[in-house]
């Protein structure tokens, strides 16, 4: 199937949360936004009641596969159908929803990997939740590299944060500040490093990436004196990286990282732990950024923000950051298509 003929598989989330509102209103904006055509792995239900909440008149079609949507997608929300059992009560997350949840994350990856889709979006899933009914990831990136993985092969996947103004990636994501520095290696510096660089190419264009690595301690830990880290285990990982041709800098003090002069001198910042990266990020591109998951055998995003079940149903949520992640999503699987 070409391309342009397969639709972006587009995940439910929590159905409780801002899922369903920032999916009617990124449908919504489909002409003035050249948005491109998506399918939802989901409840037709749940999106016509949420729609009736908005105050928003969006026809919603189900289609029996996939490769009915592009056709249907200016004159109706196309929708793969997943049941959610129960009732939903709009920011108020429950236990049922969760095999639906799990079901459509999965439906997603395996229509991208037969070809009946061009890439994976997900919309905003509740951790706690999902941990309540024995969820055994830390996250929706850990989860797609298992779903991903061909037996007996293990992915390394890696979380990027893109926008505009800036790209990051953390070495470290979902664990404790405490366990940081007994968890970062040089080997697991090293495949960060090499996998952004790679995929920078494939899905980017950047051939060659200029990547600026942080350090982990304050100053990059002032030649010792403030932890060896940088030393014996950041400083040694850039040197292989160096060895093989990466354009790779650093270990760079994370505070003069991320000011105007700076940005302009990379093109992706890798950081040590989550909040290092992710802190200059969002205060950067707050509404626009965009969840990428590299080292995967497809391209995935997702909006960088959460269930929002405060927001949800009330008309306040911002769909920007998921029309970004279609719209990248898109970029992307045309750069590995060779389509750019």
């Amino acid at each position: 199937m070409a391309l342009a003929d397969r639709p972006l598989a587009l995940t439910l989330g929590d159905p409780a949360g801002i899922g369903p509102d920032i999916t009617l209103l990124a449908f919504s904006a489909r002409k003035r936004e050249a948005i491109p055509p998506f399918v939802l792995l989901g409840d037709a239900a749940v999106l016509t009641a949420r729609a009736r909440a908005l105050g928003l008149e969006v026809p919603i079609g189900e289609v029996g596969d996939a490769s009915e949507a592009p056709a249907l997608f200016q004159e109706a929300l196309p929708v793969l159908p997943v049941r959610v059992a129960g009732t939903v009560e709009v920011g108020r997350p429950g236990q049922a929803a969760v095999p639906a949840v799990r079901t459509s994350i999965e439906r997603a990856v395996d229509l991208v990997r037969q070809g009946a889709a061009r890439a994976v979006v997900t919309n905003p899933i509740s951790k706690a939740v999902l941990y309540g009914s024995g969820f055994a990831f830390p996250g929706h990136t850990e989860y797609l590299a298992a779903l991903a993985s061909a037996k007996g092969r293990q992915l390394h996947p890696v979380m990027m944060l893109a926008s505009p103004a800036l790209k990051v990636v953390p070495v470290t994501i979902h664990v404790a500040l405490k366990d940081v520095p007994r968890l970062l290696t040089s080997e697991l510096l090293l495949k960060t490093i090499e996998i952004t660089a790679k995929d920078l190419g494939r899905y980017f264009g950047l051939m060659r990436p200029r990547l600026a690595v942080s350090g982990l301690n304050p100053h990059a830990g002032e030649d010792g004196g403030l932890g060896r880290e940088e030393i014996d285990i950041i400083a040694p990982a850039i040197a292989a990286a160096q060895g093989k041709g990466l354009d790779v800098t650093g270990p760079h003090p994370a505070d003069t990282m991320f000011h105007d002069a700076a940005r302009a001198g990379y093109d992706v910042a890798i950081c040590m732990y989550h909040d290092q990266a992710l802190v200059p990020f969002k205060t950067l591109a707050f509404a626009d950024g965009v969840n990428v998951t590299l080292g995967l055998p497809f391209v995935r995003t997702s909006p960088d923000h959460g269930t929002a079940f405060s927001l949800a149903g009330t008309g306040k949520a911002n769909p920007r950051s998921l029309i970004e992640a279609l719209k990248l999503a898109a970029s992307m699987s045309d750069h590995a298509e060779g389509k750019a």
